[in-house]
């Protein structure tokens, strides 16, 4: 991703905020263009080619009545999770995504003394990222605002280890997710600071297809603890791998996006973006 893209996705970001603010009042596509100080026509264009739908078709893929009917089609099986991603069947769905191994009782306990990670930065179509790895895996995926803020973040999370900053092949095969060819990836592992329980919810959130949506109560039934929504989203609230573990994708009952570790802004441009890709 060049600056240029992303300063298109900081543009994009702020008319969605606009919209999502202005809905009720459908807001015409010189209001929205105006509010980034772009042309309608210019503005049409650069959404058109990040969305690949315009505006309004984006507003649609955003709604509650489209949340409530992707919803009602939920209960994928893990087979029409792998045919939804373009994979040929769920064994290489397992090989890509549900390669997740927990830290042990030392590395999680000893503040990541004896890690050694790798860290770097990335573009990508929802903004700047911060990617971080260590020799089992990945280990930290969040959207950023600023490099040195990035780095703050990642060293909170693992304040005694060793940090290099150094782009690996781990996080190269990480960044293709974001590519619509998924073919090209060859794995990924997951190498996570977590308990059993968010563990076994993060592992649940990568059985949600792309394009489709799922709620904190039916997360919870995956997983057997059906009484356990607000558990479930405290955990979801804490997922260290940013879009790969596609938190984003859980919304509430009622149809309503909900908040989002990354901002709610980028939820809704993701949800969208995923939206449109598939149709």
């Amino acid at each position: 991703m060049s600056e240029q893209e992303n300063l298109n996705y900081d543009r994009i970001a702020k008319a969605i905020q606009h919209i999502s603010s202005n809905f009720k009042e459908q807001p015409s596509l010189d209001e929205i263009a105006e509010q980034v100080h772009l042309s309608p026509y210019h503005f049409q264009r650069i959404f058109k080619e990040w969305a690949g739908v315009t505006p309004k078709q984006f507003l649609k893929y955003t709604s509650v009545q489209h949340a409530k009917t992707l919803l009602k089609e939920g209960g994928a099986t893990l087979f029409d999770t792998a045919m939804e991603t373009g994979l040929s069947g769920t064994s290489r769905l397992h090989d890509l995504f549900v390669s997740l191994e927990g830290m042990t009782p030392g590395e999680f306990k000893n503040d990541g003394e004896n890690l050694f990670i790798n860290y770097s930065y990335a573009q990508s179509p929802f903004g700047l990222v911060t990617i971080a790895s260590t020799q089992k895996g990945l280990c930290h995926v969040a959207f950023i605002e600023d490099e040195e803020k990035g780095l703050y973040e990642l060293k909170q999370q693992f304040p005694k280890a060793t940090y290099h900053q150094r782009v690996d092949q781990t996080q190269v095969n990480a960044l293709m997710i974001f590519a619509n060819d998924w073919s090209q990836i060859s794995e990924i592992k997951l190498h996570l600071k977590g308990t059993d329980f968010q563990l076994k919810v993060w592992e649940s959130l990568l059985k949600i297809p792309k394009g489709k949506l799922a709620t904190y109560g039916s997360i919870a039934e995956d997983i057997g603890k059906p009484k356990a929504s607000r558990a479930v989203g405290t955990a979801i609230g804490s997922n260290p791998i940013a879009y790969l573990i596609p938190c984003h994708r859980v919304i509430q009952s009622s149809g309503q996006l909900g908040g989002y570790r990354w901002t709610p802004t980028r939820k809704t441009a993701i949800i969208g973006w995923e939206a449109a890709q598939v149709q």
